[in-house]
């Protein structure tokens, strides 16, 4: 019964709107604490049942450390588009006159492409690449040849540089043969008495990546052509 203290305090500090962190850690060690309460039970015996607690909390941080390190990226894009990351990358964009939308978004097309094919699926995204840098590159390409830009013009430029990225990944990752959705298809194709090798299974990704990059590209080039025509007007 005393275990059940947690919920109770987990439900008033959630009520309280305190910080959820340091409501789970003290849920935790009173929960710890209230385990080891029963007869004969000391205070030296509950002190150590919460600090017992406290070293499991550390021992699971320090073992799995390893899984939170990608939010890290998170408040560090953010820290850096605070202090102007999407204004430098238009700025840098603006000074290549030769850039148009299309090339930039087929150029990261190719780039993320290769880097999934080389099993390095982490290196874009949308959060960490996309939002704070292609996107305003792409817009920014845009901007320099045709000055302001309708919204649904700006919305559908921000769609395809997402686009971009989720199709060149999609294609590209499955070049990479230790990839889970390859050895997926390895799994699936045995269970119906196909033996394939996961290598067999990349290599025949290859023409399905080239062909959505010759599909896509070509997208890109009537993308160019749209914002030519909308932005004239």
């Amino acid at each position: 019964m005393w275990v059940l203290l947690g919920i109770a305090v987990l439900v008033a500090g959630f009520v309280a709107r305190l910080n959820p962190l340091a409501v789970i850690l003290v849920t935790a060690v009173v929960t710890g604490v209230a385990a080891a309460f029963g007869p004969g039970a000391g205070a030296g015996e509950l002190l150590q049942a919460g600090i017992d607690t406290i070293a499991a909390f550390g021992k699971a941080f320090n073992d799995y450390r390893y899984i939170s390190v990608i939010w890290l990226v998170l408040p560090l894009i953010g820290l850096l588009e605070r202090h102007g990351l999407q204004e430098r990358a238009r700025i840098l964009v603006g000074k290549v006159r030769s850039a148009t939308t299309g090339r930039i978004l087929l150029a990261y097309f190719v780039l993320r492409q290769i880097s999934a094919a080389a099993g390095l699926t982490k290196l874009g995204g949308h959060p960490q690449m996309v939002r704070p840098l292609i996107a305003p590159m792409a817009e920014a390409a845009a901007e320099t040849r045709y000055g302001d830009l309708p919204d649904d013009l700006r919305h559908r430029i921000r769609a395809h540089s997402a686009a971009v990225d989720n199709i060149a990944l999609f294609f590209g990752e499955d070049i990479f043969f230790a990839i889970a959705s390859i050895l997926l298809i390895k799994g699936f194709l045995e269970a119906n008495g196909i033996m394939l090798e996961p290598w067999q299974l990349a290599v025949w990704a290859i023409p399905t990546a080239v062909a959505a990059l010759l599909v896509h590209g070509f997208r890109l080039m009537r993308l160019d052509r749209a914002i030519a025509r909308e932005a004239g007007q």
